[in-house]
């Protein structure tokens, strides 16, 4: 890891180990943290493999479900709730993978948005996810049967660190070799396969890493908010993925963390006004897309540079 990417982590990790002492409701920061992990998740996809999925609410909320069971119903501690959730989204993603990844482009999209479609409404159907009504009042548990993470703040730093662990294999991801090559996939894919690539492995390989954190976030979501639903499954989940990717900035580390905090906060404090959420929602995507197409994080250090040249 280059100093500067080991400074950027420091920062991120001090700063949100002080939340606790400010006064932020920490359930917020907690839930800003797992979409954070989300977002990045699909940005490994889209920003570096050039893929764009319209069905990654599939993998959070499969994963969502699947740790909310066997934590309640199972009575299975948080840690392997959260990797049953995790290879289960994984394991969906090599099913998606597999079929889609032959296609590029919208088809690939369409793809993604029909089979993620088909798991929604099974979800509606089969008993062990209630419906409606979704898996509620599920344990924290205790952490490897020993830490009790039903208060707040013990709760809040398992998510910290887990959130970290993830952004690290991410980070480990796109800056190895296998990451070199989605990279060259993402810019010329045709040049990629000349060149002796297996295209297709490197995508899926990609397609299902992504899907697989995805539904570390979506359980890790579902523990400490202590609910699964509906709405994580929910074709809007996706769109809400993509539009946080968009607003912090497609290829880069932290600037997806940026995007789930802004429609994360947005989402909270709005969600009195009932259908102003999605038109403001909508505006901020227009804006973004016509005004900010690199994202917060990517547009920041071109005008910082901007203020910085001299006259």
């Amino acid at each position: 890891m280059s100093p500067a990417a080991a400074r950027s982590f420091l920062i991120f990790g001090l700063l949100f180990a002080i939340v606790p002492f400010t006064g932020l409701y920490e359930v917020t920061v907690m839930k800003i943290l797992c979409f954070a992990l989300f977002a990045c998740a699909f940005n490994l996809l889209l920003g570096f493999a050039g893929l764009l999925s319209f069905g990654h609410a599939a993998f959070f909320g499969g994963g969502a479900y699947v740790a909310a069971h066997v934590a309640k119903v199972w009575g299975w501690t948080p840690e392997l709730a959260l990797l049953a959730g995790t290879l289960c989204a994984a394991l969906m993603g090599i099913v998606f993978g597999l079929v889609a990844i032959r296609r590029q482009g919208i088809y690939f999209a369409m793809i993604t948005l029909a089979m993620a479609q088909m798991i929604f409404f099974a979800a509606l159907q089969v008993p062990f996810t209630h419906g409606e009504d979704g898996i509620q009042a599920v344990p924290r548990g205790h952490l490897f049967g020993v830490i009790d993470l039903m208060p707040t703040t013990t709760m809040y730093y398992f998510v910290l660190v887990v959130v970290l662990a993830g952004l690290l294999l991410i980070y480990r991801t796109v800056h190895s070799p296998f990451g070199q090559v989605l990279k060259a996939i993402r810019e010329n894919e045709p040049r990629a396969r000349s060149l002796g690539y297996s295209v297709d492995r490197y995508k899926l390989l990609a397609f299902v890493l992504s899907s697989g954190l995805a539904g570390l976030a979506g359980g890790l979501k579902a523990i400490t908010l202590q609910l699964a639903s509906l709405s994580d499954v929910h074709w809007t989940m996706s769109g809400e993925v993509v539009l946080m990717t968009l607003l912090g900035g497609i290829g880069t580390l932290f600037g997806p963390i940026v995007g789930a905090g802004i429609i994360v906060l947005i989402q909270d404090y709005l969600a009195e006004t009932g259908a102003w959420v999605t038109i403001i929602t909508g505006a901020i995507f227009v804006v973004c897309v016509m005004l900010f197409r690199r994202g917060i994080a990517g547009e920041l250090p071109r005008l910082l540079a901007l203020v910085k040249k001299p006259l």
